[in-house]
């Protein structure tokens, strides 16, 4: 009933479990574009395959959200028009290419990221590892070098992008898994600063908001009920 409701709202619907993954990022970015949305989430394996049974998920997976009259799956796809729609993608198809350029690369990094929780535990050590090697090493490095080439406030265009908005998720990310990986990155720290206070994401990095946290073992159970 509030699904239906939201969507003649006009609200995104988003179709996921109560946990991060792959639909932290869309939330994120929503909640930066000061968009406000619903979430329908899946608990039992019964919810999945409701959803699939229906006809929604093209390729029987989620992430999905209904958006726009649209019932969208893959997650490129899913920010890639959030951030048409809300003008969060550069003012050009360069800009364009280069913020998804910066995204792609973040991409990498978070796919070990969004691992880590649910991998065995001989394979977790290793993991995590691999994340603050990678993360001081070779992906935060070249964010921090982009933003002393141009000094300015953003990414992209010295406006905020979605590449601005992932990066800062990840950061965040990162931190709660190394608390000391940004300790040589003094434009990154001022990055996650500035789009922190932003309103919009202020509100979202508030207690009680849709911001979902770290994924603990009963968080691990319950995807595993849902799509194993």
């Amino acid at each position: 009933e509030n699904q239906a409701i939201a969507v003649m709202a006009g609200k995104p619907v988003l179709h996921y479990s109560d946990c991060r993954g792959r639909m932290e990022a869309v939330r994120w970015l929503l909640a930066a574009a000061g968009v406000e949305f619903e979430e329908k989430f899946l608990k039992t394996r019964d919810d999945l395959e409701r959803l699939r049974n229906d006809g929604s998920l093209m390729f029987q997976q989620v992430p999905m959200v209904e958006i726009d009259g649209m019932k969208l799956v893959q997650t490129r796809a899913i920010l890639n028009y959030i951030a048409t729609k809300y003008n969060l993608y550069g003012k050009d198809m360069k800009e364009r290419a280069i913020i998804d350029m910066y995204t792609e690369g973040l991409m990498d990094l978070d796919e070990m990221v969004l691992h880590q929780p649910y991998l065995p535990k001989e394979e977790k050590e290793g993991n995590l590892a691999k994340i603050k090697d990678k993360s001081r090493n070779r992906y935060f490095p070249a964010y921090e070098k982009v933003l002393k080439s141009h000094g300015q406030d953003y990414l992209v265009g010295n406006k905020l992008s979605r590449a601005d908005v992932y990066l800062v998720k990840l950061l965040y990310h990162v931190e709660e898994l190394d608390p000391s990986v940004l300790a040589n990155f003094p434009l990154l720290k001022a990055l996650r600063t500035r789009v922190s206070n932003l309103p919009t994401v202020k509100k979202f990095l508030q207690p009680g908001s849709q911001r979902k946290p770290l994924e603990d073992e009963k968080c691990v159970e319950e995807v595993m009920k849902a799509y194993i």
